[in-house]
This record gives structure tokens, sequence and C-alpha cells, in this order.
């Protein structure tokens, strides 16, 4: 029996899992990672940090799942797209903490990180037309302005020194010891356009990068960014084959050396590689093929929906397409020939924890949790039925029908595109007992499902045709957001079998492609080892009350009235303010 390993590092722990050639996960372990955040919008890592976390679990599901390591034949690397910066002679971390740049330990800005904000703006001012391949503008959470604002701040000597890295490309460069760089991590967020789209000869863009004062990163043929294909660089689709586990990484993973490495991806696109395989009843979906005969035509219409601390949002497509606001269309980065558009929510998870532990009775509720021995979502879920019996309400949703709520607390990833984007809410009353906590926490679910609606209807208007949602991530767990979802959407949400371990499943399925590869080279189709591997769930419906369906309909009118009124309120402002100064 072969086995392999999926390594996912998200945005506060990594995690890693042992699957067999079913796909059935036999351990997994999870370790936490350390976030340094001493300013307002700064918030670093460090690959040391992150790889003494990954040998950790390693060491620890080897010995759960009783393997021995010489069966483990395949590795694959997920991770957030956060910036990892080394160096390029030595392999040793740099600082990213500004303004000193002396904690050399700290060499990832998180993918969260909004430091870069004039470099953003400095950016998308260019009008590029690689910009169209990002919805339109570049976001604050990509690596572009992130570099950018390194060598506007570093001494220019360090900076000289520097080579840059999506995070999972980083962590496969130290699992191999060779450089290596895959088409997910970059084509995503760095301004890379696959070669021979849009008149794209070696992928970087180098009129883009000297318009924006990025020049140094077009010497040697990109060397600083990975270099180009074929001629100084590796690059692959997910899962192919990128290298074989080198000796030192092996001792400190507990493996033998020579395992294959797959390509890694960004961790939501692992989640879509864990998730939108499964054979799903979905209800007669008109445009969903026979659930018996699992077609890769069917990915062009499932949506699927990674949450964790954000959320992202992805739908593959024969043919690219391109929406505003909309990350993409990516060709190649999960199946070859094939385009990806990512939609996003830069705070779903955090949203949440966010509106619980800053309200007066957040400490109360917990306490209350404790006792009844569940959780606080739980907790506050059934706190919301019984709500709706004493006071005879129709629903839950009827409750809160005049509480609305606007959650961009760290601005919009998407459609909107708007950095600086804030939470609000209207219908506060002088109540700060358990049940405003708790109506204040299902009108951020229903603001969480109701940018979802807003995302797919900005997708299907530009040309997709999304007719189901396959979630992945620990918010499955909570039920009512699910129901919410469903209901707000009116489409299907599938609940993968490992809720919370859709994206480290993943990627240990790039680890049997890897493993998959044959004497010439070539491995199996990722799509294949999907529909062999993903293990099927549970389905939610959307509610057939007319009632409710109604109530959520006018309620999205106002999400969108609050979201256009938040950016009206800005401009008025900021026209009276530089009125006053230009008197």
């Amino acid at each position: 029996m072969n086995y392999y390993m999926g390594v996912d590092v998200g945005t506060g722990s990594a995690r890693v899992c042992i699957i067999d050639a079913a796909g059935v996960i036999l351990a997994v372990e999870s370790r936490q990672i350390r976030t340094w955040n001493d300013r307002p919008d700064f918030y670093e890592q460090s690959t040391e940090d992150i790889w003494s976390a990954i040998c950790h679990c390693s060491r620890s599901v080897l010995k759960t799942a009783a393997i021995e390591p010489e069966l483990v034949k395949g590795i694959g690397f997920d991770a957030t797209c956060s910036l990892a910066v080394l160096d390029e002679k030595t392999d040793e971390p740099i600082s990213v903490a500004g303004p000193d740049f002396r904690e050399k330990t700290r060499n990832v800005i998180l993918w969260m990180d909004h430091r870069p904000k004039a470099e953003t703006m400095q950016i998308n001012a260019t009008n590029h037309n690689l910009l169209k391949y990002v919805g339109g503008q570049m976001s604050i959470e990509m690596e572009v302005p992130k570099v950018l604002w390194l060598k506007n701040n570093m001494p220019s000597n360090l900076f000289e020194r520097c080579k840059f890295y999506d995070l999972a490309d980083a962590l496969t460069h130290i699992a191999t010891g060779k450089e290596t760089r895959s088409f997910c991590s970059t084509v995503c967020k760095q301004g890379y356009v696959p070669v021979g789209v849009d008149g794209s000869v070696k992928g970087w863009q180098e009129d883009f990068l000297s318009a924006i004062g990025l020049q140094d990163l077009v010497k040697d043929n990109f060397r600083k960014m990975g270099g180009v294909n074929g001629e100084n660089g590796l690059w692959a689709s997910a899962g192919e084959v990128i290298g074989d586990l080198c000796e030192q990484s092996a001792r400190e993973l507990g493996l033998k050396p020579g395992v294959k490495i797959g390509s890694g991806v960004i961790d939501a696109y692992a989640g879509w590689i864990g998730s939108v395989g499964a054979k799903v009843d979905l209800g007669g979906q008109s445009l969903d093929l026979d659930c018996s005969n699992n077609d890769v035509e069917q990915a062009f219409h499932r949506l699927a929906v990674v949450a964790g601390t954000s959320t992202c949002h992805l739908v593959m497509s024969k043919d690219p397409v391109f929406a505003k606001g909309i990350w993409g269309p990516y060709r190649d980065v999960l199946l070859q020939g094939r385009w990806l558009a990512e939609g996003g929510q830069s705070t779903t998870g955090a949203l949440l924890h966010n509106v619980l532990t800053t309200h007066p009775s957040y400490a109360a509720a917990l306490d209350q949790s404790k006792t009844l021995s569940t959780n606080i979502f739980d907790f506050l879920n059934k706190h919301l039925e019984d709500m709706c019996a004493q006071r005879g309400a129709s629903s839950i949703g009827y409750l809160a029908r005049h509480i609305f709520f606007y959650g961009d607390k760290h601005g919009n990833r998407s459609p909107i595109a708007d950095p600086n984007m804030r939470g609000a809410i209207v219908g506060l009353s002088l109540d700060s007992s358990v049940d405003d906590l708790a109506l204040q926490y299902y009108v951020a679910m229903e603001f969480i499902a109701q940018q979802t609606r807003h995302i797919i209807d900005t997708l299907n208007d530009a040309g997709h045709k999304i007719t189901s949602i396959f979630m992945s991530g620990g918010q499955c767990k909570n039920g009512l957001l699910m129901n919410l979802i469903a209901n707000a959407t009116g489409l299907p949400v599938s609940i993968p079998r490992y809720i919370q371990d859709a994206v480290v499943l993943g990627a240990a399925i790039l680890g049997a492609k890897a493993a998959s590869v044959d004497d010439r080279g070539e491995t199996e189709g990722l799509w294949t080892i999907m529909d062999r591997m993903s293990q099927t769930g549970r389905v939610v419906y959307p509610t057939k009350d007319e009632n409710e369906k109604k109530l959520l309909r006018a309620k999205f009118d106002v999400f969108l009235w609050m979201a256009k009124a938040q950016q009206d309120y800005r401009r008025h402002i900021d026209d009276v303010l530089l009125s006053a100064v230009c008197r």
C-alpha cells in the first residue's frame, strides 16, 4: 500500500495529513504558527517557525497512522498566498519587519497585511493591461505591492540580497533544495501572464515591473522572482513533479529522501482540489451532470467556497471569463488549459470572532456554553431558536429583520475590490444582553451569506454558470450559516466528508499526483485522481419558504445600498476636505 502526505499552512496553523490510495485520511495533526502584529495592518510570520510546525506534525501523523516512512510516496504543499523573502545566495531568512529590519526570522508578510496602501494605488494607476487578469486592479493583499513596499523601505543593499517567493513555493524550495515555482502561486498574485496569453513572451511583464518602479526584478531574466520557465526557471501546474525530498528535509520530517514532491498551490486552491470532485446528488440541477458520471465538465458549474479566517470563491471555466473585482481568469493553475476565477471575502471567520469577542455579553455566553458542554456557535444557534419560540417569531431572520449589518471590517476583496471598506450596523439599541449578542452574530452570518450571493451574481453576470456550492473549512460545522448561504444564494451547498480537512486532503492529492509519475515524466490527470479520492459528504438545500426568500431578497437590497452609501459618505467627506485645502 502506498500513502501520501498533505501539508497545509493556513493563516493560524500548519496541518499535515496522511491518506491512503482511496483518499481516506488516516491521521491529521495541526500546530499553531506565530503571527506578529506589532502595528495596525502589519502581519508577519516566519518560514522557520512554519517549517518547525510542519516537521512536528509530520512526525506525529506518521506515528498516529503507524505508517513506515518508506511507504509515503508523495507530498503536496499548500499555503496562504503570503510573501516569503530569502537570501538568494544563502537561503537564510531576510527580515520584512520594518523600519529597522532586524528581526531576521520574521521573513513572511502575511496575505492580510495591508501596509502597502500607497504602493497599491501607484500600481493600479498604471492601468496596465495585465491588471485585467486580477479583476481590473491589483489587491492590497497581493504580493507585488508588498515587494514594492520593501523596495521603498528597505536599505538598498538588503533589498539587493532578496529573493521573493509565494509561501507555498518557499516551502517546496526548502523540501527539495531546488529552485522551482508553481503556476498557481505566481500567476494568481504576482503579475505573471502565462506564455502565449495576450502576447506574453516570458510570463513576467518587463514594461509593467519597470512602470511601477521594480526594475530590479527584471534583471537576469527575472531571477529574483523565479526566472523564466525553461530558461533559468522551472515552473509547473498543480501536482506536477518538481523534485524529490532532499536528505536534510527528510530527516526533519521523519521521512525517507526521494519522496516525490508535487508543485504546490495556494491553500484555497487545495480546498477546490479536496472538495469539488465529490460525487454528490445536487437535487437535479440542470447544468450538473449525473453524479454517477463525475465528468470534469461538472467543475465548470461548481463554486468551491473555502472558508477560514477569510473565504475564497473558486470556479473553473473552459474559456477565459473576465469579471470586474474578481481575480483572474488564471490559466493552467489547477487543470492545464483551463481557466480559474477567484472571488473572496477578506474576513469571515475573523469577522465572526470579532463580533463575538467585542460584545459585552461574550464572556457570559461563553460561560453558559461551557456549562452546557457545547461550543459558542452551537450555543448561540440554540439560543436564537429559543428566542424565536419565546417571541412567537416565524423565523430567526424575522427576529433580526430590522438590524442591518455590513461586515467588511478589513476591506472588501470582491467584487467591490476596495480595501478601504469598513463595517457598519444600523438598528442598535441599548440592549447588551446575550439576546443582543445572538442577534448581532446572526446578522454577521447573514452578511457573509449575502456577500456570497453578491460574488456569485457577479460571476454569473460575467458569463459563468454556477449552479452549486461546494463548501470546505471549519465554518461548514455551523448549520445555521450553511442554511443562510443556501437560502441567500438559492443554490444547494455540498458539505464535504472531511469538513475541516478538505484543504489538507487537497494537498495530499497533489502528492498522489506527483507519485504517479511514469518513466516519461508524465503524471495522472488531476481530475481523475480527485474523482477517485474525493469523499462524499452531505447537501444543504435552499429553503422553499417563500416568506424567508422574500425577506433575504429584501435584505440583499439593503446590503447593496449600505455598500454604496459607505462609499458615497467617504467621497463626500473627502470632497469637502479637498475643497477646504484648496481654499
